[in-house]
């Protein structure tokens, strides 16, 4: 992707890549803002096991899962063969990175506090081959390709290369692969349709209007499926929607006190049990409030994309 700077408001100068020389460069910025680039808090740098050795272990406390890093300068390696490699390795010693989460973070974890089906892989690399992307263009594949760019003017861009009009289960070339077949029985890459499956026309209808009216509210929101909710997402979640067989269940990620609603439409769930993020609950049955919603999630745009 050219990048270029303004001069005197109207010439475009372009900006030079700096190219990172070493993996170790790449990891480091990563490693330091991870929770500003993903929203993940970091576990361990170089954590090995059984001959093994993972550059960057995190958690995501979103959907309560590990997640692992890796940097990967050189464009020879296999995506999918190492990605399924390492899952396999985690979900074979899941006690090992449960003790690791414990000693590092301060906190005392069990295993069933964990959500092992929405562990993923995640390369970074400066570049990927065609055969990479390609490699990962299916609709479930729990392995990220993201692109790091440095530039000259100490700007980083990142990339998430995203599969393009996937259509097919990883699990349709399973066999070729007991890894891959082993891993996919226990971790599973949540989609939209899956949140649709069984739902009446008229909710599915009503959330594909509501979707379209969050995302117009500005152009850098994305739709991130989890295993409760269909997260809208900036730099964090700004809304959540759990889709249900007669309404569509909405959280807005504010503190309580600091959301407008006039209407008073929205509960407080600050001290309760909920799935979404953020301390309001709406519950939607028809379009009659619609708008009125897209309004309330436009302060959490607001606060939340800052």
């Amino acid at each position: 992707m050219a990048m270029f700077k303004i001069e005197n408001n109207r010439k475009l100068i372009f900006i030079n890549e700096r190219p990172f020389k070493l993996e170790k460069e790449m990891q480091k910025i990563c490693e330091e803002n991870l929770e500003i680039i993903f929203g993940f808090k970091l576990i361990r740098s170089e954590f090995t096991i059984h001959n093994f050795r993972i550059d960057t272990l995190a958690f995501d406390y979103q959907s309560k899962s590990f997640i692992v890093i890796e940097y990967k300068k050189d464009r020879s390696f296999s995506v999918v063969d190492q990605g399924y490699a390492y899952l396999s390795l985690m979900l074979n010693n899941k006690a090992d990175f449960i003790l690791e989460y414990n000693e590092n973070c301060g906190e005392n974890v069990k295993r069933k506090e964990i959500d092992w089906s929405q562990s993923k892989v995640i390369f970074i690399s400066q570049s990927f081959t065609v055969h990479q992307i390609e490699s990962i263009n299916f609709r479930d594949l729990p392995i990220e390709l993201w692109e790091i760019k440095r530039y000259r003017n100490d700007t980083i861009h990142f990339i998430h290369l995203q599969p393009s009009g996937a259509t097919e289960s990883i699990k349709t070339i399973s066999k070729r692969g007991r890894t891959i077949e082993k891993v996919s029985k226990e971790i599973k890459v949540y989609t939209e349709d899956d949140h649709l499956s069984g739902i009446p026309a008229e909710i599915k209808e009503l959330y594909q209007k509501f979707k379209e009216m969050i995302l117009n509210i500005g152009d850098n929101i994305s739709v991130k499926p989890t295993k409760w909710y269909i997260g809208f997402v900036v730099k964090g979640n700004i809304a959540d929607i759990h889709i249900q067989k007669k309404s569509l269940k909405l959280w807005i990620n504010l503190r309580m006190g600091e959301l407008d609603d006039p209407k008073k439409i929205a509960r407080d769930v600050s001290n309760i049990g909920h799935w979404g993020n953020g301390d309001y609950e709406i519950q939607i049955n028809d379009d009659e409030n619609l708008e009125y919603a897209v309004s309330l999630i436009k302060q959490s745009y607001k606060r939340n994309s800052q």
